[in-house]
Protein backbone atom coordinates (compact mmCIF):
# COMPACT_ATOMS: atom_id res chain seq x y z
CA UNK A 1 0.00 0.00 0.00
CA UNK A 2 1.59 3.31 -0.87
CA UNK A 3 0.74 5.95 1.50
CA UNK A 4 1.52 9.55 1.27
CA UNK A 5 2.70 10.50 4.52
CA UNK A 6 2.76 14.30 5.31
CA UNK A 7 6.51 15.44 6.59
CA UNK A 8 4.88 16.74 9.59
CA UNK A 9 3.70 13.13 10.82
CA UNK A 10 6.44 11.04 9.36
CA UNK A 11 9.01 13.19 11.64
CA UNK A 12 7.01 12.36 14.25
CA UNK A 13 6.45 8.77 13.73
CA UNK A 14 10.50 8.68 13.11
CA UNK A 15 11.12 10.37 16.18
CA UNK A 16 8.41 7.98 18.03
CA UNK A 17 6.46 10.92 19.04
CA UNK A 18 2.98 10.99 19.54
CA UNK A 19 0.46 10.67 16.54
CA UNK A 20 -3.42 10.13 16.23
CA UNK A 21 -4.95 9.11 13.35
CA UNK A 22 -8.47 10.65 13.04
CA UNK A 23 -10.81 9.31 10.47
CA UNK A 24 -12.65 11.35 7.67
CA UNK A 25 -16.47 9.98 7.27
CA UNK A 26 -16.88 11.96 10.34
CA UNK A 27 -16.19 15.31 8.00
CA UNK A 28 -18.02 13.53 4.88
CA UNK A 29 -20.90 11.64 6.14
CA UNK A 30 -21.44 11.96 9.63
CA UNK A 31 -22.00 16.18 10.28
CA UNK A 32 -23.66 18.61 8.11
CA UNK A 33 -21.83 21.82 6.41
CA UNK A 34 -19.93 23.94 8.32
CA UNK A 35 -20.39 21.89 11.33
CA UNK A 36 -17.96 18.94 9.94
CA UNK A 37 -15.53 21.39 9.16
CA UNK A 38 -15.15 23.24 12.17
CA UNK A 39 -15.30 19.99 14.17
CA UNK A 40 -12.33 18.48 12.16
CA UNK A 41 -10.44 21.28 12.45
CA UNK A 42 -11.09 21.74 16.14
CA UNK A 43 -10.56 18.12 16.62
CA UNK A 44 -6.87 18.50 15.29
CA UNK A 45 -6.48 21.38 17.51
CA UNK A 46 -7.21 19.54 20.60
CA UNK A 47 -4.71 16.64 19.49
CA UNK A 48 -2.22 19.12 19.37
CA UNK A 49 -2.80 20.65 22.25
CA UNK A 50 -2.21 16.75 24.17
CA UNK A 51 0.72 16.73 22.86
CA UNK A 52 0.86 14.80 19.87
CA UNK A 53 0.26 15.23 15.92
CA UNK A 54 -3.21 14.53 14.15
CA UNK A 55 -3.42 12.31 11.11
CA UNK A 56 -6.84 12.88 9.40
CA UNK A 57 -6.93 10.25 6.97
CA UNK A 58 -8.46 10.31 3.43
CA UNK A 59 -7.86 9.09 -0.39
CA UNK A 60 -7.71 11.90 -2.49
CA UNK A 61 -7.15 12.45 -6.48
CA UNK A 62 -6.18 8.40 -5.98
CA UNK A 63 -3.96 8.61 -3.52
CA UNK A 64 -4.16 7.17 0.46
CA UNK A 65 -3.07 10.47 2.74
CA UNK A 66 -2.05 10.56 5.92
CA UNK A 67 -1.99 13.62 7.32
CA UNK A 68 -4.76 16.57 5.37
CA UNK A 69 -4.32 20.93 5.27
CA UNK A 70 -7.13 22.64 5.91
CA UNK A 71 -8.02 22.93 2.19
CA UNK A 72 -8.09 19.06 1.74
CA UNK A 73 -10.84 19.35 4.82
CA UNK A 74 -12.89 21.45 3.03
CA UNK A 75 -13.16 19.59 0.31
CA UNK A 76 -14.14 16.59 2.17
CA UNK A 77 -16.67 18.55 3.98
CA UNK A 78 -18.24 19.88 1.12
CA UNK A 79 -18.06 17.35 -1.64
CA UNK A 80 -21.36 15.44 -2.09
CA UNK A 81 -20.00 12.70 -3.42
CA UNK A 82 -17.11 11.33 -1.26
CA UNK A 83 -17.25 8.12 -1.43
CA UNK A 84 -17.27 6.07 2.27
CA UNK A 85 -14.39 4.07 2.22
CA UNK A 86 -14.04 0.41 4.31
CA UNK A 87 -11.48 -2.46 3.40
CA UNK A 88 -13.90 -3.52 0.81
CA UNK A 89 -13.63 -0.83 -1.41
CA UNK A 90 -10.26 0.83 -0.50
CA UNK A 91 -8.93 -0.25 -3.44
CA UNK A 92 -11.74 0.88 -5.73
CA UNK A 93 -11.32 4.87 -4.17
CA UNK A 94 -7.44 4.32 -4.75
CA UNK A 95 -8.18 3.35 -8.95
CA UNK A 96 -11.30 5.46 -9.40
CA UNK A 97 -9.98 8.68 -8.73
CA UNK A 98 -12.81 10.09 -6.78
CA UNK A 99 -12.60 11.70 -3.26
CA UNK A 100 -12.96 9.27 -0.49
CA UNK A 101 -13.65 9.40 3.07
CA UNK A 102 -12.32 6.61 5.31
CA UNK A 103 -14.51 4.56 7.87
CA UNK A 104 -13.29 3.06 11.27
CA UNK A 105 -12.27 0.39 9.31
CA UNK A 106 -9.96 1.96 6.82
CA UNK A 107 -8.60 4.10 9.02
CA UNK A 108 -7.46 1.63 11.28
CA UNK A 109 -5.93 -0.32 7.90
CA UNK A 110 -3.97 3.03 6.77
CA UNK A 111 -2.66 3.82 10.66
CA UNK A 112 -1.51 0.60 11.12
CA UNK A 113 0.40 0.35 7.79
CA UNK A 114 1.54 4.26 8.74
CA UNK A 115 2.87 2.91 11.87
CA UNK A 116 0.14 5.00 14.04
CA UNK A 117 -0.73 3.16 17.13
CA UNK A 118 -3.69 5.62 18.23
CA UNK A 119 -6.68 6.34 16.71
CA UNK A 120 -10.07 8.90 17.78
CA UNK A 121 -13.45 8.49 16.83
CA UNK A 122 -16.90 9.04 17.42
CA UNK A 123 -18.33 5.66 17.78
CA UNK A 124 -17.72 2.43 16.22
CA UNK A 125 -19.84 0.33 13.50
CA UNK A 126 -21.41 -2.79 15.23
CA UNK A 127 -24.38 -5.58 14.04
CA UNK A 128 -27.32 -4.01 13.05
CA UNK A 129 -30.46 -4.57 14.06
CA UNK A 130 -32.38 -7.81 12.36
CA UNK A 131 -28.79 -8.88 11.60
CA UNK A 132 -30.10 -11.63 12.28
CA UNK A 133 -31.95 -11.82 8.59
CA UNK A 134 -30.01 -9.00 6.63
CA UNK A 135 -26.56 -10.37 8.44
CA UNK A 136 -26.32 -6.55 8.46
CA UNK A 137 -22.62 -6.14 10.83
CA UNK A 138 -20.05 -4.04 10.39
CA UNK A 139 -16.65 -4.58 8.49
CA UNK A 140 -15.39 -2.13 12.27
CA UNK A 141 -15.74 -5.72 14.45
CA UNK A 142 -13.48 -7.76 11.92
CA UNK A 143 -10.69 -4.72 11.50
CA UNK A 144 -10.63 -4.54 15.39
CA UNK A 145 -10.23 -8.26 15.39
CA UNK A 146 -6.87 -7.92 13.28
CA UNK A 147 -5.74 -4.81 13.05
CA UNK A 148 -3.16 -3.95 16.23
CA UNK A 149 -4.32 0.23 16.83
CA UNK A 150 -6.06 1.45 19.56
CA UNK A 151 -9.69 2.82 19.22
CA UNK A 152 -10.79 5.46 21.13
CA UNK A 153 -14.35 5.82 21.09
CA UNK A 154 -18.03 6.27 22.43
CA UNK A 155 -18.67 3.36 22.37
CA UNK A 156 -20.78 1.99 19.44
CA UNK A 157 -23.66 4.19 17.81
CA UNK A 158 -26.67 3.84 19.94
CA UNK A 159 -28.52 3.15 16.96
CA UNK A 160 -26.97 -0.48 16.88
CA UNK A 161 -27.80 -3.66 18.37
CA UNK A 162 -25.63 -3.38 21.24
CA UNK A 163 -25.56 -6.39 23.04
CA UNK A 164 -24.65 -8.16 19.34
CA UNK A 165 -22.27 -5.79 19.32
CA UNK A 166 -20.52 -6.42 22.19
CA UNK A 167 -20.85 -10.35 21.73
CA UNK A 168 -19.20 -10.25 18.32
CA UNK A 169 -16.31 -7.99 19.80
CA UNK A 170 -15.82 -10.69 22.70
CA UNK A 171 -15.61 -13.89 20.12
CA UNK A 172 -13.17 -12.32 18.32
CA UNK A 173 -11.49 -11.47 20.98
CA UNK A 174 -11.76 -7.57 21.13
CA UNK A 175 -10.35 -5.96 24.51
CA UNK A 176 -13.72 -3.71 25.47
CA UNK A 177 -11.92 -1.43 28.32
CA UNK A 178 -14.54 1.07 29.74
CA UNK A 179 -12.29 4.43 30.64
CA UNK A 180 -13.54 5.57 34.11
CA UNK A 181 -16.89 3.68 33.88
CA UNK A 182 -17.76 -0.20 34.41
CA UNK A 183 -20.35 0.17 31.77
CA UNK A 184 -20.53 0.40 28.38
CA UNK A 185 -21.31 3.91 26.65
CA UNK A 186 -23.48 4.61 23.93
CA UNK A 187 -22.44 7.45 22.22
CA UNK A 188 -25.08 9.55 22.62
CA UNK A 189 -25.79 8.46 26.08
CA UNK A 190 -23.18 7.53 28.80
CA UNK A 191 -24.72 4.39 30.09
CA UNK A 192 -26.51 1.64 27.39
CA UNK A 193 -27.25 -0.73 30.19
CA UNK A 194 -24.51 -3.35 29.51
CA UNK A 195 -20.94 -4.21 31.33
CA UNK A 196 -17.71 -2.70 30.58
CA UNK A 197 -15.70 -5.85 30.33
CA UNK A 198 -12.47 -4.33 31.97
CA UNK A 199 -12.32 -0.92 33.40
CA UNK A 200 -9.24 1.38 33.49
CA UNK A 201 -8.92 4.88 34.70
CA UNK A 202 -5.67 6.23 32.92
CA UNK A 203 -4.09 6.92 30.02
CA UNK A 204 -1.28 4.92 31.58
CA UNK A 205 -3.03 2.12 32.58
CA UNK A 206 -4.44 1.54 28.88
CA UNK A 207 -0.69 2.53 27.49
CA UNK A 208 0.46 -0.84 29.64
CA UNK A 209 -2.40 -3.08 28.61
CA UNK A 210 -1.52 -2.10 25.07
CA UNK A 211 1.88 -2.80 26.15
CA UNK A 212 1.12 -6.21 27.58
CA UNK A 213 -0.94 -7.23 24.66
CA UNK A 214 1.52 -6.84 22.26
CA UNK A 215 3.72 -8.86 24.43
CA UNK A 216 1.56 -11.93 24.52
CA UNK A 217 1.62 -11.39 20.59
CA UNK A 218 -2.58 -11.62 20.45
CA UNK A 219 -2.99 -9.25 17.51
CA UNK A 220 -5.95 -7.54 16.65
CA UNK A 221 -7.23 -4.43 17.96
CA UNK A 222 -8.57 -2.84 21.67
CA UNK A 223 -11.37 -0.60 21.89
CA UNK A 224 -11.02 2.35 24.43
CA UNK A 225 -15.32 2.91 25.42
CA UNK A 226 -15.10 6.57 26.98
CA UNK A 227 -18.17 8.01 27.48
CA UNK A 228 -19.60 11.12 26.25
CA UNK A 229 -19.30 13.99 29.01
CA UNK A 230 -22.27 14.07 31.56
CA UNK A 231 -22.85 17.80 30.68
CA UNK A 232 -23.29 16.66 27.09
CA UNK A 233 -25.48 13.51 26.93
CA UNK A 234 -28.66 12.81 26.18
CA UNK A 235 -30.37 10.39 28.64
CA UNK A 236 -30.72 6.62 26.73
CA UNK A 237 -34.85 6.99 27.28
CA UNK A 238 -34.85 9.76 25.32
CA UNK A 239 -32.36 8.31 22.78
CA UNK A 240 -34.05 5.41 22.68
CA UNK A 241 -37.04 7.27 21.56
CA UNK A 242 -35.36 9.28 18.71
CA UNK A 243 -33.91 6.00 17.48
CA UNK A 244 -37.05 4.10 17.04
CA UNK A 245 -38.42 7.23 15.18
CA UNK A 246 -35.36 7.13 13.13
CA UNK A 247 -35.42 3.71 12.19
CA UNK A 248 -39.25 3.60 11.29
CA UNK A 249 -38.05 6.68 8.71
CA UNK A 250 -35.23 4.01 6.91
CA UNK A 251 -37.23 0.78 6.56
CA UNK A 252 -40.38 3.62 5.24
CA UNK A 253 -37.57 4.96 2.62
CA UNK A 254 -35.81 1.32 1.69
CA UNK A 255 -32.87 2.34 2.99
CA UNK A 256 -30.21 -0.54 2.79
CA UNK A 257 -26.46 -0.83 2.81
CA UNK A 258 -23.61 1.87 3.66
CA UNK A 259 -26.64 4.47 3.24
CA UNK A 260 -28.17 3.45 6.30
CA UNK A 261 -26.48 4.65 8.57
CA UNK A 262 -25.97 8.38 7.64
CA UNK A 263 -30.07 8.03 6.85
CA UNK A 264 -30.51 7.19 10.95
CA UNK A 265 -27.53 10.10 11.89
CA UNK A 266 -29.64 12.37 10.10
CA UNK A 267 -32.88 11.52 10.91
CA UNK A 268 -31.84 11.35 14.72
CA UNK A 269 -30.81 14.79 14.11
CA UNK A 270 -34.61 15.96 12.92
CA UNK A 271 -35.80 14.47 15.58
CA UNK A 272 -34.23 14.95 18.15
CA UNK A 273 -33.97 19.04 16.98
CA UNK A 274 -30.11 19.13 16.51
CA UNK A 275 -29.46 17.80 19.94
CA UNK A 276 -28.05 14.85 18.58
CA UNK A 277 -25.53 17.30 16.58
CA UNK A 278 -24.56 19.40 19.86
CA UNK A 279 -23.46 15.43 21.36
CA UNK A 280 -22.07 13.92 18.58
CA UNK A 281 -19.24 17.13 18.09
CA UNK A 282 -18.81 16.84 22.41
CA UNK A 283 -17.89 13.10 21.83
CA UNK A 284 -15.84 13.50 19.30
CA UNK A 285 -14.02 16.63 21.18
CA UNK A 286 -13.93 14.14 24.44
CA UNK A 287 -12.27 10.94 22.56
CA UNK A 288 -9.55 13.43 20.69
CA UNK A 289 -8.50 14.23 24.04
CA UNK A 290 -8.38 10.73 25.61
CA UNK A 291 -6.52 9.26 22.44
CA UNK A 292 -3.84 12.34 22.77
CA UNK A 293 -3.01 11.47 25.96
CA UNK A 294 -2.85 7.60 25.36
CA UNK A 295 -0.55 8.15 22.64
CA UNK A 296 1.59 10.60 24.67
CA UNK A 297 2.29 7.78 27.24
CA UNK A 298 2.52 5.25 24.56
CA UNK A 299 5.42 7.10 23.50
CA UNK A 300 6.86 7.34 26.97
CA UNK A 301 6.72 3.92 26.94
CA UNK A 302 6.81 1.80 30.26
CA UNK A 303 9.11 4.11 32.21
CA UNK A 304 7.69 7.00 31.38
Amino acid sequence: MTLIVSEEIQVALDARQPVVALETTIVSHGMPWPQNLETAVEVEAIVRAGGAVPAAIAVLDGRIRVGLDRASLERLARSEDTLKLSRADLAYGVMSGKPGATTVAATMIVAARAGIRIFATGGIGGVHRGAESSFDVSADLTELAQTDVIVVAAGAKALLDLPKTLEVLETRGVPVIGYRTDVFPAFWSRDSGLAAPIRLDHAGEIAAFAQAHGALALGGGILIANPVPAEDEIPAAEMTAHIDAAHRDSIAAGVTGKAVTPFLLDAILKHSRGRSLKTNIALVRNNARLAAEIAAAFAAGPDG
